[in-house]
């Protein structure tokens, strides 16, 4: 069950979970392209789409700029070697803060990762059906790959310094530390291991049964007309997986081996919404329910209601679970578990909705924040650590200090990514 805003010594582990949010590239076919300029308009669900996925970029980078000022954000330990290793999550850790933080970060994480596995599964189809198995996971893994390995051993120790000149640390002794911690910590980029995972699961699918994903976008063309039965059967779907998972590992455990982390009790959650827009885009963007004029896109009052009522559901339950007392009872981490997953689907149904009935123009500032959102990801959580490690000294309540930490990571990662893509042999994978 999640939780925030317990004290921390009650974690062993714990990770933001959009560390938490990595963002799907938007390679070529296989996600939501954006055309050369001599190429045909973009469909409009492809731009709200598009969209809405720079869109959750802002909000992953928004989720990290201001962690290091987070109500409950722990106590600083005396190294990095110490457990537990909370600064994986918090590099920085700044005694101003401000509770609406709190707020913005519990929303996010109970759904914005989910929607991004949802959003990379797109076009994944497609990919698979014009490049077959073998020359999609190709692309892919040069696509994902590449980028992870390049973020795991460049920008991960780079972000992750100044946790270490925080604890009394010095230059020369921070690599001797990293080395040895048993694990190669690499932040955000968790995120491209497991789609590229997931990708090939998808294409062994496909190559032991051709039709999958044809016979998944089948079953999701009654979504554009009943999307409430859709939503119905996707959190049923995630609850069944979700639910007995963190029942067994709780929602704090990560699995790591050497640079590769994922949050154990979310992973088979996650794959349920890779596959579900897997399905979306087998029965094509922009029909079922992704359709512009759909009911979900028309009644986005209705979604946006049910994302608030389940997310407030949700705090007092985290409320109820952090309380001084002799632990939780089974019957309500169940139920917390099975408000995470309605709180999920809820928020990503309202995004969705909000942002085909919204967002469907496209202008010059979207264009670019599209075609540079991967890299900002990539780069982005560097910038976080330094920029918070400088507002340290800074007069400042935490509110102003997350404000600017999140502007200036805005304009230092879109145009560091910029910059990189001009970069011919960079621009290939950005």
């Amino acid at each position: 069950m999640l939780t925030v805003g317990p004290d921390p010594s009650r974690r062993t582990t714990m990770r933001s979970s959009s560390q938490i949010a990595a963002l799907a590239p938007e390679p070529a076919e296989e996600s939501i392209p954006d055309p050369a300029p001599e190429a045909l308009p973009r469909p409009a669900e492809h731009t709200a789409l598009g969209n809405l996925r720079a869109f959750l970029t802002l909000m992953v980078l928004a989720h990290h700029a201001v962690i290091a000022y987070h109500p409950y954000a722990p106590a600083l330990t005396t190294s990095l070697a110490e457990q537990p290793r909370l600064w994986q999550a918090f590099p920085v850790v700044d005694g101003q803060r401000w509770g609406g933080f709190g707020l913005l970060m519990a929303f996010n994480d109970l759904f914005f990762m989910a929607l991004m596995f949802l959003l990379s599964g797109l076009f994944v189809w497609q990919g698979l059906e014009s490049r077959g198995s073998g020359g999609f996971l190709r692309r892919r893994a040069f696509r994902l790959g590449l980028p992870f390995l390049a973020a795991a051993a460049v920008i991960a120790p780079l972000a992750y310094l100044p946790a270490h000149l925080q604890r009394g640390g010095d230059l020369a002794d921070f690599w001797p530390q990293w080395i040895s911690l048993g694990s190669w910590p690499a932040g955000p980029a968790w995120f491209l291991w497991v789609l590229l995972a997931f990708d090939a699961v998808a294409a062994g699918l496909y190559r032991i049964w051709p039709r999958w994903g044809a016979a998944l976008g089948r079953a999701t063309e009654g979504a554009q007309r009943r999307p409430v039965v859709f939503f119905a059967l996707l959190a049923t779907v995630s609850a069944a997986v979700y639910i007995p998972m963190e029942l067994a590992f709780n929602p704090f455990r990560w699995t790591e081996l050497g640079p590769f982390f994922f949050q154990t009790s979310r992973i088979l959650h996650y794959l349920v919404y890779f596959l579900t827009g897997v399905a979306l885009g087998a029965a094509g963007v922009g029909k079922g329910l992704l359709a512009p004029e759909g009911k979900l896109a028309r009644r986005w009052p209705l979604w946006l209601t049910a994302s608030f009522v389940a997310f407030t559901t949700m705090i007092a339950i985290m409320i109820a679970v952090s309380a001084p007392g002799q632990g939780v009872p089974r019957s309500l981490e169940v139920t917390g578990d099975l408000v995470f997953v309605l709180s999920c689907a809820a928020s990503s149904f309202a995004f969705l909705a909000l942002f085909l009935r919204f967002a469907r123009r496209d202008g010059s500032l979207w264009t670019s924040l599209r075609r540079n959102a991967f890299g900002m990801y990539l780069v982005h959580y560097a910038f976080v650590s330094w920029l918070q490690y400088a507002l340290l000294p800074a007069q400042m309540s935490g509110l102003s200090k997350g404000a600017l930490a999140f502007l200036g990571t805005v304009v230092l990662s879109w145009g560091a990514t910029a910059l990189l893509r001009r970069l011919p042999g960079v621009a290939r994978v950005l």
